[in-house]
């Protein structure tokens, strides 16, 4: 019973990602919602992603900084956002023990409907051949920490910065401390141009 009960969960991790990327494919689609940039949007066929992995699907431990310093992060262009270190993640990934540091944006933090918003980017051994070179980024939030202080993450559910579409998009760019000596064959590929 525990293995289907295993199965069934994987499933449903399963469809609800491949909802996600049906949505994702939605905005990229409409015009009026789209990154791309108008010839771009032309010959689009959807977006590219790595097949949907359960193994990419883990439980990090999350420990809080507490009183961490405001900063500006930087970005893609000359405007540096307001960010604080939120907190540590530890967890075991292809039987490796990887460090993520999780970030809360200022801006969000003043906006009733963001406030709980927490921003995970990352780079990996993917980076630049398979997937966005400035990396990727993981949306969490702050309800999603369980009791016992873990969090799910969903590498499945990684997207590329808009600025992987189009330069006029300022995208925070992904601190040197976040990259995974792993490949990451989840979430969203690099972008090609049809």
């Amino acid at each position: 019973l525990v293995g289907s009960e295993m199965c069934i969960r994987d499933r449903l991790k399963q469809l609800e990602v491949q909802n996600m990327q049906q949505k994702e494919n939605a905005i990229f689609k409409d015009a009026s919602k789209s990154p791309l940039k108008k010839r771009d949007i032309k010959g689009f066929k959807g977006l590219n992603f790595f097949p949907v992995d359960s193994s990419f699907i883990v439980s990090a431990t999350l420990v809080k900084i507490k009183d961490a310093p405001t900063f500006k992060m930087a970005t893609t262009t000359d405007r540096n956002p307001l960010y604080k270190e939120y907190g540590i993640l530890t967890f075991s990934l292809l039987g490796k023990n990887c460090t993520l540091t999780l970030y809360q944006s200022q801006e969000d933090l003043e906006n009733q409907n963001s406030k709980d918003n927490l921003f995970l980017p990352f780079t990996d051994a993917t980076s630049g051949n398979e997937s966005y070179g400035g990396g990727r980024y993981m949306d969490l939030l702050i309800t999603d920490e369980k009791s016992d202080g873990t969090i799910l993450l969903n590498f499945n559910n990684t997207y590329n910065p808009y600025c992987a579409y189009n330069e006029k998009f300022s995208c925070p760019i992904t601190p040197r401390k976040n990259h995974l000596d792993l490949a990451i064959k989840a979430g969203i590929q690099v972008f090609e141009k049809h």
